[in-house]
């Protein structure tokens, strides 16, 4: 049993170190939670600045008095000036997009992660429970391989290589900026994000470095296996925090009293603020049964989610229950950058088979829009290597 136990041990080593895990789950997290952020972001933008900007109610002055009290990170609180607010505000739309996009992801989702914590730190307050899932999927998205596929880093990778111009300038760039914001900001709270950027910034530099002179050498092939063990052990943790999610919430509902008699969800069908449909949230709530079969079921599908993780079956029968129940909630609740941030978060956990089945029709569907033809077109690979998932 024990060689055969060692070459078990040695395979999921060599599946680990060699194989960037869930390369279709990882682009869809970053596609969803770009277009998430996009959206809010176009959304909002005629009230950008009384909820972040210099027209809120949470002031400047109460903003650093905040910071330096919980240690946050804003770059908002670097000036008080409407037009440094206006730069931050549109760089974090132009990196949503791009995020969405893949393009130049490993520096992208660096400056993705700088405006949802800027933006969400600033004013605390004004968000709720699906702001919080993007503040942290962006910070764990900086970790993984996320534009392996469906992504414009995965087409320039198929093709004709050539001297690489926009990688060095976009790395000056980012460097000036940070050098500048370095020694412009006084504040106490983001010494040590400004250190872990960079370390960030350094290790694109040297990657740019290895890659441009050594692409095949021992250095190359060590900086891989570290970027593919990091990739999956972040895709790991966003597996372990949407389970977490949904356990906790499950489990606090079992505590309360309006979820144990089946009638929690008529009371916010009730309230004026979540109903942008009276009259559909009317006719829900006026049957009893059917309030109480929601209630107790969405306590049973949160609290059962996690479990269902070794049994691949019911697992993708409770995930789409899941998104069905997001999309509710965005229509019937008003709550639709909530609900698109929890369906991004639940789509770490897609299968493999239907993800690519997806992105053959959307390729299928871009060609007929663009070039009027029905042929079938390659989804782009931003890989040789064979492609794997942690999930079914």
């Amino acid at each position: 049993m024990k060689p055969d136990q060692d070459r078990r041990v040695a395979r999921a080593v060599q599946l680990v170190t060699s194989t960037a895990l869930g390369p279709y789950q990882s682009a869809i997290v970053r596609i969803g939670f770009g277009a998430t952020w996009l959206l809010f972001l176009l959304r909002e933008l005629p009230h950008r600045h009384d909820l972040y900007g210099p027209d809120g109610p949470w002031s400047w002055e109460m903003g650093q008095q905040l910071i330096a009290g919980n240690k946050a990170f804003t770059v908002l609180l670097w000036s008080d000036g409407a037009l440094w607010f206006e730069f931050v505000y549109g760089v974090c739309v132009l990196s949503s997009l791009l995020m969405m996009l893949g393009w130049r992801t490993r520096a992208v989702s660096v400056l993705f992660m700088v405006g949802v914590l800027s933006l969400q730190n600033r004013s605390i307050f004004v968000g709720d429970g699906g702001d919080n899932v993007v503040h942290l999927m962006a910070i764990y998205l900086v970790l993984t391989r996320c534009a392996q596929v469906w992504s414009l880093d995965a087409r320039r990778a198929t093709r004709k290589p050539g001297p690489d111009r926009t990688g060095p300038v976009l790395w000056t760039v980012l460097g000036t900026v940070l050098l500048t914001g370095t020694f412009v900001e006084r504040g106490g709270g983001d010494t040590w994000i400004l250190v872990l950027f960079w370390g960030l910034w350094a290790a694109q530099g040297l990657w740019w470095v290895v890659d441009r002179f050594a692409p095949g050498s021992e250095p190359r092939t060590l900086l891989d296996v570290l970027a593919n063990l990091t990739h999956n052990a972040a895709l790991v943790v966003i597996m372990a925090e949407v389970c977490l999610i949904y356990a906790t919430a499950g489990w606090y509902k079992i505590q309360g009293s309006r979820w144990q008699d089946g009638t929690a969800l008529y009371y916010p069908l009730k309230l004026d603020y979540f109903t942008p449909w009276p009259e559909l949230s009317g006719i829900l709530a006026s049957g009893g049964v059917m309030v109480m079969l929601l209630t107790y079921g969405t306590v049973a599908v949160q609290v059962a989610f996690p479990f269902t993780l070794f049994n691949r079956r019911v697992k993708n029968v409770l995930l789409v229950v899941m998104m069905l129940e997001h999309a509710a909630i965005a229509v019937l609740l008003g709550l639709p950058f909530f609900s698109m941030a929890m369906i991004a978060a639940d789509a770490v956990f897609l299968p493999t088979g239907f993800l690519v089945a997806l992105g053959a029709l959307v390729a299928r569907g871009r060609d007929r829009l663009l070039r009027g033809k029905g042929r079938p077109q390659p989804v782009p690979q931003g890989s040789d290597e064979p492609t794997r998932t942690l999930v079914g």
